[in-house]
């Protein structure tokens, strides 16, 4: 299963090291670890009275974003980071997560555990693609990708 990091911090973490791999228009950092716990933990709060008269057993939070990124079986977490200044159209930004996504997908066996993150480094040029989701755009992206994490595997 593969985690999402959501917390700032640790993208600050993982993007501090140097790249594993670059490639024209990606680079992908890599730091060995989890992502860091919440700095307030999850209360449960058994003594709480609703207005109904019964008592309340367990408390979710409204955003499980959190919970969802320390998964137990969790041993491979990814972050994404594509700048609206390489990626205008929203779009296209969706387009290229969905593309690092299958990518770490297709080759999750062979990378090791840890934190990842793709990061776009260069825009795509848009003489090339003018459709802000082409199929063309997509095909390169995921071959760029795929080439990217072959030579970190």
């Amino acid at each position: 299963m593969i985690g999402r990091i959501v917390r700032s911090v640790d993208f600050e973490r993982v993007l501090r090291c140097p790249p594993r791999a670059r490639s024209a228009h990606f680079a992908l950092h890599h730091l060995a670890g989890v992502p860091t716990p919440p700095a307030k933990p999850l209360r449960k709060r058994e003594n709480e009275q609703l207005s109904t008269g019964e008592a309340r057993t367990e408390v979710l939070p409204v955003d499980d974003s959190a919970v969802q990124a320390a998964a137990p079986g969790s041993r491979l977490w990814l972050g994404m980071v594509i700048p609206k200044r390489h990626a205008r159209r929203s779009v296209t930004r969706s387009l290229l997560k969905r593309q690092i996504r299958a990518a770490i997908r297709r080759s999750e066996p062979s990378l090791s555990g840890g934190l990842w993150v793709v990061r776009l480094r260069s825009p795509f040029d848009r003489a090339t693609f003018p459709a802000a989701a082409s199929t063309a755009l997509g095909v390169l992206a995921g071959e760029e990708l795929a080439r990217l994490l072959q030579r970190v595997a």
